[in-house]
């Protein structure tokens, strides 16, 4: 009898590439938010130096926020006070790393999170670059202060921790920078159709 020809084995699927105008959407989604971060971090920082400096600490919503000026010529929260040049370099890193991830981001929430970090760590490689005493050995401005929280910090501070955060929930559910989630890949291996996730 002859013999049936064997079926071929499905072939896996190669991962799907974003079209061009989705990724050129997706990176206008995160440098608006980046832009966003920088503006309101930079409008702060100015109208803090020019209203704060000589005033005692100003308490807003029954002593929930207190508005304070300090410079911190280190990392977020006061960290590493002796080596602002290379938190500065740091900084650079983390941008031009944000900038080329930017490529593979399908997720909304990606976007959103690498939007607040790379806000973030432009909005104070700024006063390191532009601030006294100099090129990479700017101090950071900061102004903000919470109860039961012994630093101050600036809006970059906050849009680096909600991004740090975000990603760290991202990791934990499992999802990925381009949208899929572990299940979501091996669906797509089999041949499956796989739905993006936010």
């Amino acid at each position: 009898m002859p013999t049936q020809p064997r079926s071929a084995a499905p072939q896996p699927r190669r991962p799907r590439r974003p079209s061009q105008p989705r990724r050129a959407r997706t990176l206008a989604v995160m440098l608006g938010v980046a832009a966003a971060v920088v503006t309101a971090d930079a409008v702060s920082k100015a109208l803090v130096l020019r209203d704060l400096p000589g005033r005692p600490p100003v308490r807003l919503l029954g002593g929930l926020l207190t508005l304070r000026l300090t410079v911190n010529p280190g990392a977020a929260f006061g960290v590493g006070t002796s080596y602002t040049a290379i938190i500065a370099l740091i900084a650079c890193g983390v941008i031009v790393y944000v900038i080329r991830m930017a490529a593979r981001l399908r997720s909304l929430s990606w976007t959103i999170g690498l939007g607040l970090l790379l806000g973030g760590a432009a909005g104070n490689l700024g006063d390191r670059l532009f601030r006294a005493p100099g090129p990479l050995r700017g101090s950071v401005v900061d102004w903000l202060n919470l109860p039961h929280f012994p630093w101050t910090f600036n809006l970059a501070d906050a849009a680096i921790t909600c991004a740090a955060v975000l990603i760290g929930i991202l990791a934990v559910c499992g999802v990925r920078i381009d949208g899929t989630s572990p299940a979501a890949a091996a669906r797509e291996t089999r041949g499956e159709q796989v739905t993006e996730t936010p």
